[in-house]
């Protein structure tokens, strides 16, 4: 940490800041020996009053435990409270609705449900994760960011303590936890096959930029879908859209597009009601269908053909392996892929 960093602030509240963000994001595991005085004092260039105020804030603080004679160790992770928490890297319809089944899951076993965003950022979900452990949380549900190849060490090394820690909706890099995830890549591949019993000339992959950073599953579900039109109908030529506000009824016609996979319910109903302003007939010149079947789907006018992903197959399973947990089986090894349903409707 600089010193130059916020002058206006005490050299020994900034070092507090700094040892406390170690602490929750586990740079000190619990149980492990902290810095001590003198070690402050060489690291980092204070006096030994400063030194010693730092130790003294983490301790009434709980973060630390300071033994006579020892040292000073970070202190331990133990649940004290009966809720669990969820952490999403964004809003959208799909996340919604995974929030709305997980509140009805705890709800039934008597559990409140906090949640949290990460805004697809891999330092906030680690820095969200360190601090909800250190809460108290009977159990941790995580969607990860979209791009976990930064998270992969964190947890790795995560030390949990009595709390669950597990994944939810997906994952690409696997898991050193529990997991309930759908299967992308057969969702993908059953929307694209569906377009091409259409028999298209072209068909379009129309991408979600929700959220900052990198969309790893975004990627794989791109190249999953140009795989399937490529194998399924190789005389099917395949776009890509970058987002639903670069399509253009003359790009459509231009590319003769008689299909279109949207990632989202949320573009697919924006896509749906552009078609029809500029005058296509929907299914009969232009199909339509979406990843998610949330109620966007389902209630949009017309119905849109959609990939469900079962979430509340999902949140029922993690409730379960939760359960399972607390009455203390080994669920280590838990870790279940959800099917996706083609939902055929009206576009």
């Amino acid at each position: 940490m600089s010193e130059t960093e916020n002058p206006s602030q005490p050299i020994y509240q900034r070092l507090v800041e700094k040892y406390r963000e170690s602490i929750i994001m586990q740079d000190f595991p619990p149980g492990s020996r902290i810095d001590s005085i003198n070690e402050i004092m060489r690291r980092h260039r204070v006096s030994r009053e400063s030194a010693k105020r730092v130790l003294k804030n983490l301790a009434d603080e709980g973060l630390i435990i300071q033994k006579p004679g020892k040292g000073s160790f970070v202190s331990g992770l133990e649940p004290r409270k009966e809720a669990w928490a969820v952490v999403i890297p964004f809003f959208s319809a799909q996340m919604q609705g995974i929030l709305l089944s997980m509140q009805e899951e705890a709800a039934k076993a008597g559990r409140d449900i906090d949640h949290y965003l990460s805004y697809n950022n891999w330092q906030e979900e680690i820095r969200l994760v360190g601090h909800l452990l250190r809460q108290g949380y009977e159990a941790i549900i995580i969607v990860p960011t979209f791009d976990e190849t930064k998270t992969a060490s964190f947890y790795r090394e995560l030390a949990t303590g009595r709390a669950l820690v597990m994944l939810l909706d997906h994952t690409l890099s696997g898991s050193h936890f529990a997991y309930v995830i759908q299967s992308h890549d057969l969702g993908v591949r059953r929307a694209a096959q569906y377009l091409l019993n259409r028999s298209p000339q072209a068909v379009a992959f129309l991408k979600n930029p929700i959220g900052a950073g990198r969309n790893l599953v975004q990627e794989y579900m791109e190249t999953v879908f140009r795989d399937q039109v490529k194998s399924g109908s190789p005389a099917t030529r395949s776009l890509v859209i970058d987002r639903v506000q670069s399509l253009t009824s003359g790009w459509l016609e231009e590319n003769r597009i008689q299909g279109i996979f949207c990632c989202d319910d949320m573009d697919a109903v924006t896509a749906v009601g552009r078609l029809l302003e500029w005058g296509f007939r929907i299914p009969h010149e232009i199909s339509v269908i979406s990843y998610g079947n949330t109620d966007l789907a389902r209630y949009f006018t017309p119905g849109i053909t959609s990939i469900d992903g079962h979430f509340e197959d999902m949140t029922r399973k993690t409730a379960e392996i939760i359960f399972q947990y607390q009455q203390g089986m080994d669920v280590r090894s838990q870790q279940h892929v959800i099917l996706p349903t083609l939902i055929v409707r009206e576009t």
